[in-house]
């Protein structure tokens, strides 16, 4: 009766059935033809003996291409309607090359996937819409499921000889260890291709290093890629051994991410790894001695002093980091430096760890005048300022003259006068630098030790320096003392002739949040300056130890000369198209971006992997929020 109540239900119309069987005319004209066909496909056995492999095919229907060009590469596989619920674009598959003596097997991905029409019918008539609504669900059988798939590389796991011009020579010769090389052969049709579940082969496919730095672990449309082995992720690390070439902490990190994507979150677990007891370089290229890296992290919103602390961590958290070798828990030597700026206090509700405060002395202006032309002096009353005032101010105070007895000598009438006769400076120019040179008195020479004196506290190897700056209403006093302190560090391990032996010897990691606060590109003297020291530090980066950890919302506005030193980029969720467009990843990756949940990202270190979705962990390895 239900059915019949259905009919009824469309009896009422029916001159809309009438037209809609008109309509349908064609199919129904072919249906004998498709009915044949179906009874000739069900007359066909595809149970044959032994068991089903995989989850599909490679077609060869449109044609199977592997070409130099990407664009002409055409790879396709069917996918059988038991495994089609199984398969989402980005997951990870294996074709085996049966006639290779080297056991190779084709690593790709699945790029995009389609439903088409299994025979000769049209589906997209009002017939086949209302048949389809009033059925209980639809036949796979009578669709073809067709995932089109990009090649990675070809894996193989026996040493070639050195005559086959197809292969690349193997890192170990002899050893069996399986290994990669481009996608030099296309495979067979009907080749069986199945997921891919080897952890190695997984790692080997996307080049991901077994030791290094660990910064999260392999996911595909947000979740996980498991594997047969224990534990079954696949963790991904940053190469962090000379032995595999230069350690990507030299070679610069930066972490973008909006507001509550869990940058803050990402970024102290990956800094307490550089802390790791294990970690270590040397000091020299190919010397035995080695020494911990130090971490200096500036922190505007007063957060990251509290890696001091434990955070609330489950016991199998706790375990989980132990089997897979990634450093937990608080990291006791870590310090806050405090700024001592004008009348500000500090208050450290958030932590536990150690505070000692501090004052800028003038004398880092001496080597850094730019840290007092943040007002807008022009490149001819920066000249004044760097050639002439600058170093007669030296000459009379020396290397202890204060910021206070500086504005004092410039108020002299006597040295305007002299300078504008001799034409040494107009006095018009002299006028500006004077008035622009002040406005510094609450941010130097205040009542606390020089940062000078606190160098060898301040850098310590193995130790985690943080700079809060919270508690700094002043955003001019904010960018000079983290960029005169930056400065310092920078300077320090690009000089020839270093001040502090501490920081030249010492393996370094200069942490900086909001960074597009401070290494933006403008229009100023100011902005020349600090862009052309930090582009510098991040080119020689490498050579002396020191690499740079940058946090931002807005990567688009970190300048362009920093940015491409950049070799590691990690992307958390960003909805600004600008920001989107400017950390510069695979399109693929691209629009999966504003989509992404709390703690999942996307990797692109070009010289450390094949670029790839990751999860963070769950969990802080440290304190983090109000826990």
């Amino acid at each position: 009766m239900s059915d019949l109540g259905d009919f009824t239900e469309f009896d009422g119309d029916r001159e809309d059935d009438e037209r809609a069987d008109h309509t349908a005319g064609q199919a129904d004209a072919g249906q004998t033809e498709v009915d044949q066909e179906t009874e000739d496909f069900e007359a066909v056995s595809v149970s044959p003996a032994g068991e089903e492999r995989g989850i599909g095919v490679l077609s060869a229907a449109q044609g199977l291409t592997i070409s130099e060009d990407g664009e002409d590469t055409r790879l396709r596989a069917y996918v059988t309607v038991g495994n089609r619920a199984d398969v989402r674009i980005g997951t990870y598959l294996l074709a085996p090359y049966p006639d290779s003596a080297t056991e190779e097997r084709l690593f790709c991905r699945i790029t995009a996937l389609e439903y088409a029409r299994e025979f000769r019918a049209d589906d997209a008539t009002e017939i086949h819409a209302r048949r389809a609504m009033r059925s209980s669900g639809i036949d796979e059988q009578d669709f073809k499921f067709i995932a089109e798939l990009e090649p990675v590389a070809i894996l193989y796991s026996e040493a070639r000889s050195a005559s086959d011009s197809r292969a690349a020579k193997p890192r170990d010769s002899g050893s069996g260890e399986l290994q990669r090389r481009m996608t030099d052969r296309v495979p067979k049709p009907e080749t069986i291709v199945s997921h891919a579940e080897e952890h190695s082969a997984i790692k080997t496919g996307l080049k991901i290093p077994e030791e290094g730095v660990f910064l999260g672990h392999l996911s595909v449309g947000g979740q996980k890629v498991e594997t047969a082995a224990q534990p079954p992720t696949i963790d991904y690390r940053l190469k962090d051994a000379y032995d595999a070439g230069d350690p990507l902490v030299f070679r610069h990190t930066l972490v973008a991410g909006g507001t509550g994507s869990g940058k803050t979150h990402l970024a102290k677990n990956v800094l307490r790894q550089f802390l790791s007891e294990e970690r270590s370089y040397p000091v020299e290229t190919g010397s035995d001695r080695t020494i911990q890296p130090a971490v200096v992290q500036f922190d505007p919103q007063d957060e990251y002093a509290q890696m001091h602390d434990d955070g609330e961590l489950s016991a199998e958290f706790r375990r989980r980091c132990e089997r897979e070798g990634i450093a937990c828990g608080g990291h006791d030597d870590t310090v806050a430096f405090v700024p001592k700026v004008g009348g500000a206090t500090y208050s450290a509700d958030g932590h536990r760890a150690e505070q000692v405060e501090f004052t800028i002395p003038f004398s880092l202006v001496y080597d850094n005048p730019w840290l007092i032309a943040g007002s807008g002096l022009n490149d001819n009353q920066y000249g004044a300022l760097v050639n002439v005032l600058l170093p007669l101010f030296r000459d009379q105070y020396g290397q202890e003259g204060t910021y206070d007895q500086f504005t004092s000598f410039l108020d002299d009438p006597a040295l305007k006068e002299e300078l504008d006769e001799t034409g040494r400076v107009h006095e018009a120019t002299y006028d500006a630098v004077r008035r622009r040179a002040r406005g510094f008195g609450n941010i130097f020479d205040q009542d606390a030790r020089p940062i000078t004196e606190l160098v060898h506290e301040f850098v310590r190897p193995g130790g985690l320096t943080v700079v809060p700056t919270y508690h700094i209403n002043d955003s001019r006093a904010t960018e000079t003392v983290v960029l005169a302190l930056a400065s310092l560090l920078v300077d320090e391990k690009l000089s020839n002739d270093p001040t502090y032996e501490r920081i030249e010897e010492t393996p370094l990691v200069v942490g900086m949040d909001e960074a597009h606060n401070f290494l933006t590109d403008a229009d100023s003297v100011q902005a020349t300056k600090v862009i052309g020291k930090f582009t510098d530090a991040a080119k020689q980066g490498r050579k002396e130890r020191l690499g740079l950890f940058l946090i931002t919302q807005d990567p688009q506005d970190i300048a362009d000369p920093v940015f491409k030193q950049i070799n590691t980029t990690v992307v958390l969720n960003l909805g600004d198209e600008d920001a989107i467009s400017a950390v510069n990843i695979p399109s693929h990756l691209e629009a999966k971006v504003p989509y992404m949940e709390q703690g999942q990202m996307v990797v692109y270190s070009p010289d450390n992997s094949e670029p790839v979705e990751l999860i963070g962990l769950p969990e802080c390895v440290t304190r983090h929020g109000q826990e």
